[in-house]
C-alpha cells in the first residue's frame, strides 16, 4: 500500500510517501509545502491545496494520513492551520483518497512504542524503520513520515 502522511500547515506542510508491504516501509518521497509569509493568506492555502494535488496525481497513494490538530495556547495559529488542514482535507476528497487522522499521542506510540517521546526519539526510529542514512528534514517531513509510518501500522493491526 502507498501512504501519504501530512503534517498540516500554512507556512510549512510536511509530506512523506511510503510504501508498505505489511512488513517493511519504503520511502519514495519526502519533504515540504513551503508558502511565504509576504503572501495574502489565501493565496497560501491556495498553493498548499495545488501542491497537495499535484503529490496525490504524481504518487497516486491508496490512503492519506494525517495529524490531528491539538492547541492549547495560540488560537489564531490553530484557526489558519484548521483552514490549510481544511484544503488538504479537500484535495484528498476530490481525488477518492480516504483519510485517517491520528493524534500526536497514537503516533508516537507507534513509531516509537511510548506516547510521550520526544521529537528526537520519533525521528530517529523514522529514520531506523526506513532505513535512511540521515534523520529526514526538514522536521515537518519527519513529522509526516511517522505518520505514515502510523497509519501503516495501524492498517496491518486492524486487517
Amino acid at each position: 500500500m502507498r501512504i501519504l502522511g501530512i503534517d498540516p500547515g500554512y507556512a510549512t506542510v510536511g509530506f512523506g510517501v511510503v510504501e508498505y508491504d505489511g512488513y517493511k516501509f519504503t520511502p519514495v518521497r519526502y519533504g515540504a509545502i513551503k508558502t511565504s509569509p509576504n503572501m495574502e493568506f489565501c493565496m497560501r492555502l491556495k498553493t498548499v491545496y495545488d501542491d497537495t494535488e499535484e503529490l496525490l496525481r504524481c504518487y497516486n497513494p491508496d490512503f492519506m494520513s494525517i495529524e490531528k490538530l491539538f492547541f492549547n495556547t495560540n488560537h489564531k495559529t490553530a484557526i489558519d492551520v484548521s483552514q490549510a488542514r481544511g484544503v488538504i482535507l479537500v484535495a484528498a476528497a476530490n481525488a477518492g483518497i480516504p483519510v485517517y487522522e491520528y493524534t500526536p499521542l497514537q503516533v508516537k506510540q507507534s513509531v516509537v512504542g511510548y506516547g510521550r517521546a520526544e521529537k528526537l526519539q520519533v525521528t530517529e526510529m523514522v529514520r531506523q524503520i526506513l532505513s535512511l542514512n540521515e534523520i529526514p528534514r526538514p522536521d515537518d517531513a519527519a513529522d509526516a513520515l511517522a505518520i505514515a509510518i502510523c497509519h501503516g501500522h495501524s492498517k496491518r493491526m486492524n486487517n
